[in-house]
């Protein structure tokens, strides 16, 4: 069934797909999306899934990634990204934006937004990057019940509960593998630690906690970048690229508004451009004519056969 509007699969499935996914032996790659358009790219470039960061969502509304973006931001946005892609959305859910009783309905209204699961975090609020030095994380039973909140809310039994420690910069690499333990032990899926440095360190943490992990592969930050391949091989589950599209997208925005300000014209530049012709072939124009067209040569005779 050709999409038009919306994906033709359900929140539902998409969900089942990423649990089948977990349990596969195969890494799943979420390439990040800060907008429809930008999942639906992913979606034809073959990846597994789709990861929507807090990180890229601040920045796509000029504000730092400190925490001052809302619940209803974060769903509202992964609502629109889930809506267009066959692919499971995984989206950040920060700290659960506030108690334990928060991170409870943050579940719920990401279920109903159909995004597949999401990340919780283990520092404390307002928070910051995971890449950036100054964080603060809770104890480990403040956080034991932020993840026991959010499972025990869930409607959905195929919805990702995901716990994200940060103990690794500030308590070092046992710490954040007794804290993965003690997550895990309270109901999360899958494990996300931060700001590991290198293969020997994910290696060690894979061996430690016995259940599906996922390595953020972001650029510029305290980890060692490595392959999906390398990742697969250590026996991770996940690996997400969160705001990878967002920086190669603002690298071409501002080198070509630099152009444009020197030059006073944009002709040098529309061989580094996305042509109208191929935008249309992603939005998938042709389907939406198709519908149009069935649903207004609609008459009263045909209906009547």
């Amino acid at each position: 069934m050709a999409r038009v509007i919306a994906a033709p699969s359900s929140a539902g499935d998409k969900r089942r797909a990423f649990r089948a996914g977990l349990a596969s032996g195969k890494i799943q790659r979420l390439p990040g999306a800060f907008s429809p358009l930008v999942a639906m790219a992913v979606q034809r470039a073959g990846f597994e899934g789709v990861y929507v960061s807090g990180a890229a969502l601040s920045a796509d509304l000029g504000l730092p990634d400190i925490g001052l973006t809302t619940l209803t931001e974060v769903a509202g946005r992964g609502q629109q990204i889930a809506r267009v892609t066959e692919l499971p959305t995984l989206i950040d859910a920060d700290t659960g934006f506030g108690e334990p009783m928060s991170a409870a309905r943050t579940v719920t209204v990401l279920e109903d937004a159909g995004v597949a699961g999401a990340p919780f975090e283990d520092q404390v609020n307002p928070k910051r990057c995971g890449h950036l030095d100054g964080k603060a994380v809770v104890p480990v039973a403040d956080m034991v019940q932020r993840i026991r909140a959010a499972v025990s809310a869930r409607r959905d039994q195929d919805f990702v509960v995901c716990a994200r420690t940060d103990a690794r910069a500030l308590e070092g690499l046992e710490a954040a593998i007794d804290r993965a333990k003690a997550y895990a032990d309270a109901g999360a899926d899958l494990v996300f630690t931060e700001a590991l440095a290198d293969e020997a360190e994910f290696e060690k943490f894979r061996a430690a906690v016995h259940v599906p992990l996922l390595a953020n592969m972001t650029e510029f930050g305290k980890s060692e970048l490595l392959s999906a391949q390398t990742l697969e091989n250590l026996g991770y589950n996940v690996v997400i690229y969160p705001v990878t599209t967002l920086r190669l997208a603002m690298y071409a925005v501002e080198q070509g508004l630099r152009d444009i300000a020197e030059t006073g014209t944009q002709q040098a530049l529309l061989d580094r451009m996305q042509h109208r012709s191929e935008l249309y072939d992603l939005l998938q124009y042709e389907n939406y004519n198709t519908f149009d067209s069935g649903i207004f040569n609609f008459s009263l005779e045909e209906s009547r056969l």
